[in-house]
């Protein structure tokens, strides 16, 4: 397939990856449905590319339709594969991080893992993606204040189980 279709969707696709893998890895905490979402997620940009000149950001619709595939996977047929988390299920660590941060990383990523889905993919967006709440709800096509409401809840649930210690602004 290499060489057919859009030479800017490649070089798209090529800049975009890592960014939607990060993002896919923490809604899903699982790198291989990371994958498998965000390969899932070009696709169907592709499919629409022809189309992206009224599109703010590429980058910004590709996310929206990793967020949406993540949403609906467990309705998908390809999801009801068994998939084995790697070792812990935790993230890879960055290449300019390897050692600094695991053990939080790891933490982190455990107590996401255990936030239900709703929860995680608002925490994914507010605080990885640093996306306003107004962002956050056009993208989960829910109001502000359910926003406001599960970002609360959530950090409430990390909080209570401690997975925000020694994490700068912890509230009291």
């Amino acid at each position: 397939m290499e060489g057919t279709g859009p030479p800017e969707f490649a070089a798209f696709a090529e800049s975009a990856y890592a960014s939607l893998l990060r993002t896919a890895r923490l809604l899903s905490g699982d790198p291989h449905a990371a994958e498998d979402l965000v390969q899932a997620a070009l696709v169907k940009v592709y499919l629409r590319w022809g189309g992206s000149a009224g599109w703010d950001s590429p980058q910004a619709y590709a996310r929206k339709v990793v967020v949406n595939l993540y949403a609906t996977w467990r309705r998908r047929r390809w999801h009801t594969e068994v998939v084995r988390p790697a070792h812990d299920g935790a993230p890879a660590p960055d290449a300019h991080d390897m050692a600094g941060g695991a053990e939080a990383r790891l933490e982190l990523a455990r107590a996401l893992a255990a936030l239900p889905r709703v929860q995680r993919a608002v925490v994914v967006l507010r605080f990885y993606e640093d996306l306003s709440v107004e962002q956050t709800a056009e993208l989960l096509g829910c109001s502000p204040g359910t926003v406001k409401s599960r970002t609360n809840r959530a950090l409430a649930r990390l909080r209570a189980e401690g997975a925000l210690a020694g994490y700068a602004g912890r509230g009291a």
